[in-house]
């Protein structure tokens, strides 16, 4: 879902740029920056490879990597609380007038302070990376001349974003954190298999890098059907893994999505020298044979 976040992020903040009538070179810097911003949540996963420090090489593996993030994965960072609160210190830091970097750097430091008394000093470092990141996009878009309100609602669209789209892929984030208040329960079920649930969940990634991928395309205006090879066609044959591999489900999912990924190489050039090659069209080439791919599994699946 990292991907997905961000481009989900991207794709609502063009749209959202289009609705204003904003020039289109600045609607494509307000998601990019969106997009960024909503990868910053994840920064939590920073966790992980201290918490292996502690374990075995020989126990380190992807289950391990995951077991080991989820000691404080999808915690504060994907609070709409602290999101919020982000959002508004990275805004009155980049006024950059002296009460509002006064009031910027408090916001920060209580993010940090609530973060360690809640969470422990896990929490509180995970919170301060968390702060930390966030405050280094606001720099970089500071630099390429993003104004203090477009930034401030590129921030609030990727971070505010991000923790809706835990719901279909593990336990629910706390929304409302650090208050004790749950909002949602349980991991929205989409469908009562576990692979039905995996495959639908994945359906809803693809959907929001398609709408990132349209986003774009209208742009720059390019046509979606001319940025699709035939070749796309080809991910139809990774049906025939239904037979090969065990069925996925979200607990055990590495095999199904990795394979079905490297279903994209059908999108690269026949001749990637040349100098008119299309790096856009080799993207969605791949993307749509992933799709075609995922489409083809779930129906061999449901036949089987």
């Amino acid at each position: 879902m990292f991907i997905g976040h961000a481009l989900l992020a991207f794709a609502l903040a063009v749209v959202a740029a289009e609705r204003f009538a904003v020039p289109r070179e600045r609607a494509l810097r307000y998601g990019i920056l969106a997009g960024l911003f909503a990868a910053v949540p994840d920064v939590d996963v920073v966790y992980a490879p201290i918490g292996l420090l502690v374990r075995s090489a020989q126990t380190v593996g992807p289950d391990v990597f995951w077991e080991t993030a989820n000691v404080i994965h999808r915690g504060p960072t994907h609070s709409l609380v602290m999101g919020a609160v982000l959002a508004l210190a990275i805004y009155c830091w980049v006024v950059a007038t002296r009460p509002a970097r006064a009031l910027s750097l408090s916001l920060a430091v209580l993010m940090v302070a609530v973060g360690s008394l809640v969470s422990g000093a896990v929490g509180g470092a995970v919170v301060l990376v968390y702060t930390v990141t966030g405050f280094v996009v606001a720099a970089i878009a500071n630099r390429k001349g993003v104004s203090p309100r477009p930034l401030l609602g590129a921030a609030l669209v990727g971070l505010l974003s991000h923790p809706f789209g835990d719901l279909f892929t593990g336990s629910p984030p706390p929304f409302l954190y650090p208050f004790d208040v749950v909002l949602v329960a349980e991991r929205v079920a989409l469908h009562p298999d576990p692979t039905g649930q995996l495959l639908a969940a994945f359906a809803v990634e693809l959907a929001a890098i398609w709408l990132a991928v349209l986003a774009y395309a209208r742009l720059t205006d390019r046509e979606l059907p001319s940025l699709v090879s035939p070749r796309a066609s080809l991910g139809a044959g990774y049906a025939v893994t239904a037979l090969l591999l065990p069925a996925p489900t979200m607990e055990q999912s590495a095999h199904f999505v990795f394979s079905v990924l490297a279903v994209g190489v059908v999108g690269a050039p026949v001749r990637p020298f040349r100098r008119e090659f299309d790096r856009l069209r080799m993207a969605v080439t791949g993307l749509a044979a992933v799709t075609v791919g995922a489409i083809a599994y779930a129906i061999a699946y449901g036949v089987l």
